[in-house]
């Protein structure tokens, strides 16, 4: 018999108690996860971790005593723990819930509700994925960054392939001849919104298009969208269903559709779609990587990020068959060095660069 694996031990800190006993009973459904305690407010929170140190703290935003912010910024600065902010759908949650991320939260997810069979099994999977997630994370990286301005169960849907949404490029098939222009497409999870914010603040105002996908909560990706084209020279918005790829413009997939690269004569446009999770998630990387390798071939760039799982390993080797040139984050400036781990494992890799040093090699690929 082997060696039983060590649970990962989460603190629930969340005013509302329909939402504590909410996440708990979620969290429990993973044989992988214990809930280890709970607290209404940073206060009781903090006498618990003194008695007990979790490895990941889900904690909500806005709480009476003290907010989110105010906690976890003490939390990184004294004892950085894995932290995952659990938001509300709103404007103000949104805006707030990247604050956290800046201020070196691993991830955001929203407070679950009730909904539909389906609906209540994806939402498990994600939430139960993001804490794992947190828990593979490199907290020393994520504490206090704002200088420098995880995902199963015994009882989950099978995990799909990019198939359900689009059929695989046929065996020697390249995709239209070459263009002048080049695309890049970009995967990330864990560490990501962070990530991104870096290789694209580091991009000139005329660079080649840019589609990404970024595992994100709905609601979250248009205000993610908003905040990056404010700090960039490029443009960014949130994908809408037949955007054009052109110089210039970045397009972050919307949380929860899938958005796959299309070409019609010259122009590269995207489709945002819906569809079952891909590889557990929706939007899922492989199904951009896929839809690049078919529409794009070697008029592609691609780039995986930091992230837990292997979404896109798939997918950036089905483009690297058809001709694309392919760059992974490496080890040392990853949050997660899972998703970038498993496409260099599959061979769909060119180069291996950090974090800092990506902008720069698309660039030059692309000239």
């Amino acid at each position: 018999m082997g060696k039983q694996k060590k649970k990962i031990k989460v603190l629930i800190v969340d005013d509302s108690a329909v939402v504590r006993q909410t996440l708990k009973t979620i969290l429990e459904s993973d044989p992988a996860i214990e809930v280890m305690g709970h607290a209404p407010d940073p206060f009781v929170a903090a006498t618990k971790i003194k008695m007990l140190v979790p490895d990941v703290i889900t904690l909500d935003v806005e709480m009476p005593r003290m907010d989110g912010i105010t906690f976890l910024q003490k939390i990184m600065s004294q004892h950085p723990i894995p932290v995952v902010m659990c938001s509300t759908l709103t404007t103000a949650g949104s805006d707030s819930a990247f604050m956290a991320l800046e201020y070196g939260a691993v991830d955001i997810i929203t407070k679950p509700k009730m909904g539909t069979k389906q609906f209540l099994e994806e939402s498990r999977i994600r939430i139960c994925d993001t804490i794992k997630a947190a828990a593979l994370s490199n907290v020393k990286k994520l504490s206090y960054k704002r200088s420098n301005a995880i995902r199963s169960s015994n009882k989950v849907s099978p995990k799909l392939t990019a198939d359900a949404v689009l059929p695989a490029p046929s065996r020697g098939s390249r995709a239209m001849a070459q263009t002048t222009e080049k695309i890049v497409l970009v995967g990330a999870s864990t560490g990501g919104t962070e990530a991104l914010r870096t290789l694209l603040e580091s991009l000139p105002e005329d660079s080649p298009g840019v589609v990404i996908v970024q595992h994100m909560p709905e609601a979250f990706t248009k205000a993610f969208a908003t905040r990056l084209n404010n700090l960039c020279r490029v443009n960014v918005k949130e994908a809408e269903n037949n955007d054009s790829v052109v110089r210039g413009r970045v397009l972050i997939a919307p949380g929860n559709k899938h958005t796959l690269l299309k070409r019609s004569g010259s122009r590269y446009y995207v489709e945002v779609k819906d569809g079952p999770l891909v590889s557990r998630h929706r939007p899922s990387v492989d199904v951009l990587f896929r839809s690049a390798a078919r529409y794009g071939g070697k008029n592609c760039v691609g780039i995986i990020l930091t992230g837990m799982g292997d979404d896109g390993a798939r997918g950036i080797k089905e483009m690297h068959d058809a001709g694309a040139v392919n760059i992974a984050q490496d080890e040392q400036s990853c949050i997660v060095f899972g998703m970038p781990k498993e496409a260099i494992k599959l061979g769909g890799i060119d180069f291996v660069k950090p974090l800092d040093r990506i902008a720069n090699e698309v660039l030059n690929i692309c000239s």
